[in-house]
């Protein structure tokens, strides 16, 4: 049995919610539909999220960038309507400055279904001008307070030859330009880099810009599990289609990156950084566009593990992504595919959504937590005014053992007249996936099998029974393989 031990009296540390500055998404274009537009706004409303991120803000079907005949046409009409939409609802852009505008590129390398340029600028001239045309834009519409308050982050991952064409010294060139030219508008606007998968190039772009004098304002990488186990993500190589094989060693590569991968990755990447603030603006139990984990418990234990490990390391924690409404590979049509979205494409909370509900709820005082076991199981214990909140989460990594586990919970110094609830998400709670699967798996729902599911993906609350003994209060409870439980004393 797995004993945890919780003295409310104790001294408390800050419990930021760190990862609610900014959830990631696809690309820009998708900010003009109206399903994308409605489920972001419930991650907003029910979540927290803050900022969102996507690619592609200067792809040639935003329109930013073309020319008719010898004509240079500028047009941000696409952009403002997204931006606009995003400050209505009490949120802000993080904007990701990709990809090339096809016309301004220097070749014809593409990356995705919707064929985004990869390639450095032929002539830089015409990237700053676009660049400064657009930073005055912005100011000139949302006012330079707002816009100093945004963060902006040049490309996307130019570690990978899949998402940048040219070499490291290519990208630091594109980087520095793009620096130069957003801070010549105006100073305090934030920039910053260098977007790197697997925590890469963070030394080095430190090192490239104070030697040569370039703004640099923050650290931005991505991690995952996977990261530490065998390279890139081969799910985004062209012509890979095999989603069986995909998934197979996607879940090797899991399970060699090893539980509690992502703190280590933290560690590593702090250090690097030094006194820059580190921002994740990607991270997910594995960067493959389809993996079932990702619709399964499984995500919403891994979540819980990795929001608590990571509390107080970083700054800015971009959970990607929000959304099912996604189409880096294809436009995807079955309900539960193993996408990388919260929600799915009808807007059905999965399990890994319900964990980010939960965290919402949890207050800003973390207390400390003494255990005593050698489990897979752990525990957070955030306190708000009167009330007590503590999750309990069962991790670990696919393909090793795991099982169901027994959890003795000891809380002294808090209010014995109490009430406790208990709310679950597992293989049997707050788990859609299941009951679509026992439906048939069918591949279009109709409303009534929408409303059914979105039923069942909600969350349900029990009350616990519980022992006071010398003002201990004394809570037992199961915890499943890949299951989390949130007790509230109140």
């Amino acid at each position: 049995m797995q004993k945890f031990i919780i003295d409310t009296a104790r001294e408390s540390v800050e419990f930021k919610h760190y990862w609610e500055e900014c959830v990631g998404s696809c690309h820009a274009v998708l900010g003009l539909r109206e399903d994308w537009r409605k489920q972001l706004k419930k991650c907003r409303d029910e979540l927290g999220f803050k900022s969102v991120r996507f690619h592609g803000l200067l792809h040639d079907d935003m329109g930013v960038y073309t020319k008719i005949g010898d004509n240079v046409v500028y047009s941000f009409f696409n952009i403002d309507s997204v931006f606009d939409f995003l400050l209505k609802i009490g949120m802000k852009p993080f904007v990701e400055l990709s990809f090339m505008p096809a016309v301004m590129a220097s070749g014809t390398e593409t990356i995705f279904h919707y064929k985004a340029n990869i390639t450095p600028p032929k002539d830089y001239k015409d990237w700053n001008e676009l660049i400064k045309r657009l930073v005055e834009h912005l100011i000139e519409r949302y006012g330079i307070q707002e816009v100093r308050s945004w963060c902006f982050e040049v490309w996307n991952e130019p570690n990978l030859p899949n998402f940048w064409a040219g070499s490291q010294e290519d990208y630091f060139e594109l980087y520095k330009n793009t620096a130069l030219t957003i801070k010549s508008v105006n100073k305090d606007i934030p920039i910053g880099g260098p977007a790197t998968a697997k925590n890469e190039w963070i030394s080095e772009i430190i090192q490239y810009c104070e030697e040569n004098n370039v703004p640099l304002d923050f650290i931005s990488t991505h991690h995952y599990p996977t990261d530490i186990a065998l390279g890139h993500d081969f799910s985004r190589e062209k012509g890979k289609r095999d989603w069986n094989t995909i998934v197979a060693r996607t879940e090797e590569k899991m399970c060699k990156g090893g539980r509690g991968a992502l703190q280590k990755q933290t560690l590593k990447a702090l250090e690097a950084a030094g006194h820059f603030p580190l921002y994740y603006t990607e991270w997910n139990s594995s960067p493959t566009c389809i993996n079932p984990y990702h619709d399964d418990p499984y995500n919403a234990a891994f979540i819980a593990k990795t929001i608590t490990d990571n509390a107080g390391l970083i700054d800015i924690y971009s959970f990607f992504g929000f959304s099912d409404i996604f189409e880096e590979l294809y436009f995807p049509y079955t309900p539960f595919h193993g996408g990388f979205g919260l929600l799915n494409l009808h807007g059905i909370p999965k399990p890994s959504y319900r964990i980010f509900e939960f965290l919402h709820r949890m207050g800003t005082e973390r207390l400390l937590i003494d255990s005593d076991g050698s489990t897979l199981v752990g525990a957070l214990a955030v306190k708000d005014k009167e009330k007590l909140m503590i999750m309990v989460y069962n991790h670990q990594v696919p393909l090793l053992p795991i099982k169901e586990e027994q959890v003795s919970l000891i809380v002294t110094g808090f209010s014995t007249n109490i009430t406790i609830t208990l709310e679950r998400i597992d293989g049997e709670h707050a788990y859609a996936k299941k009951y679509w699967l026992e439906m048939g798996s069918p591949e279009y729902l109709d409303k009534a099998a929408v409303s059914q599911l979105m039923a069942v993906s909600e969350v349900k609350r029990e009350t616990v029974d519980y022992t006071v003994v010398d003002n201990e209060i004394s809570i037992k409870i199961s915890i499943p393989p890949h299951g989390v439980a949130l007790l509230t004393l109140v």
